[in-house]
């Protein structure tokens, strides 16, 4: 019993330690703060895929009736606005080349005649592919004003109407799918380069070697160096979901208790690689870019920008080693759907066999370092 309680204490005071190396500074205090507060406002307006302002040219060679009517349903939509009517065709190439225009719409000089003798009148969709996603949707919310055009023109609807319900995010709000991902994302940034510089930091301050020491055992200066870090990252992971409740008001449907339990688990990983990044680090300055060049590909294979089944094979399976991978689906499932811990063991166990992997990693670097 005395062991045990002595091993609490000298690992308390290993974590007063760190801590007060973190927050003795008032602009350390600042950064751990005030980033992730900014970021998750930020993401938060600026990080949307919504259709909310489509800018679009007309070229309208029939100037008929029919043509006027379709375009008076897109005007109708409050999202699509014209920004210019085009004389020739060759004037489509200077709106889309300058960016004024996402899209053109042209309608043949045959237009009106072909709907009057009831053929196919084909309207013609020029889209600024440099900006993909927003020109699909825009394509998408285009053919179904025409489809609608169609059913009318036919005297009547169509015999069977599809009607959606979207489960989960009922208005399709691209912020309610970024924030919960940005709850981990962001936590994960912080945490990273905190623990990275950790070590290295140390190394720099000539305090490292003192430390190795010291009777303490390599696990327990781990500890005492993660404890800290996975505090903080939970600390900011709760500032962005304030952020998303109170500010964004996006109901969260499942319990804090699981979703702060899924936290831990990936922080406590996420910990474990910033900690073998500082171990083998010289000093601070090679740690930011060991960090700068790790972040990157765990953002990109994590499934926050492109989902990860989309992505090829390969690099399906080198998600498998990316805790921020499993952190985004665990999160985004516990605060729209509502899931049980039991439901996420597919994401539980493979941050915890990270963490596994990292932590005594990080320990056994401490005493071996390779530099």
């Amino acid at each position: 019993m005395d062991a045990f309680i002595d091993f609490w204490r000298r690992l308390a005071q290993l974590c007063r330690k760190e801590l007060l190396a973190i927050l003795k500074d008032p602009a350390n205090r600042a950064i751990l703060v005030v980033p992730a507060l900014l970021q998750s406002v930020v993401f938060g307006y600026a990080a949307t895929y919504n259709l909310t302002n489509v800018p679009y040219a007309v070229l309208d060679q029939s100037q008929g009736a029919a043509s006027a009517r379709l375009l008076a349903r897109l005007d109708g939509t409050g999202v699509f606005h014209r920004v210019a009517t085009l004389t020739a065709p060759r004037d489509i190439a200077r709106v889309v080349d300058a960016g004024d225009a996402l899209l053109v719409l042209q309608f043949g000089p045959d237009f009106e005649a072909r709907l009057a003798q009831g053929q196919e009148a084909p309207l013609q969709v020029i889209l600024d592919g440099r900006n993909s996603t927003t020109a699909g949707q825009a394509s998408t919310h285009v053919a179904e004003i025409v489809a609608a055009y169609n059913a009318e023109l036919r005297g009547g609807g169509m015999p069977v109407t599809a009607v959606p319900r979207v489960w989960y995010n009922p208005n399709l709000e691209t912020r309610w799918n970024i924030m919960p991902a940005l709850i981990a994302a962001l936590s994960m940034m912080q945490t990273l380069m905190l623990t990275a510089l950790s070590v290295a930091r140390e190394r720099e301050q000539g305090t490292f070697d003192q430390l190795l020491v010291t009777p303490y055992t390599p696990m327990e200066i781990m500890l005492g160096k993660a404890v800290p870090p996975v505090l903080i990252g939970l600390v900011q992971s709760s500032i962005i979901l304030c952020v998303a409740l109170f500010w964004f008001r996006i109901p969260m449907a499942g319990s804090l208790a699981t979703l702060y339990a899924g936290l831990a688990i990936f922080t406590v990983a996420c910990v474990g690689i910033g900690l073998s990044i500082s171990a083998v680090s010289v000093n601070m300055q090679q740690a930011m870019l060991y960090t700068f060049v790790l972040i990157m590909p765990l953002m990109l294979l994590s499934g926050l920008a492109t989902p990860v089944r989309n992505m090829p094979d390969p690099l399906q399976v080198a998600t498998l080693a990316n805790p921020l991978r499993f952190a985004i689906d665990l999160v985004q499932r516990v605060y729209l759907e509502g899931a049980g811990l039991p439901s996420l063991w597919r994401n539980l166990v493979p941050m915890f066999v990270l963490g596994a992997l990292t932590l005594p990693l990080a320990a056994w670097l401490f005493r071996h370092r390779l530099v």
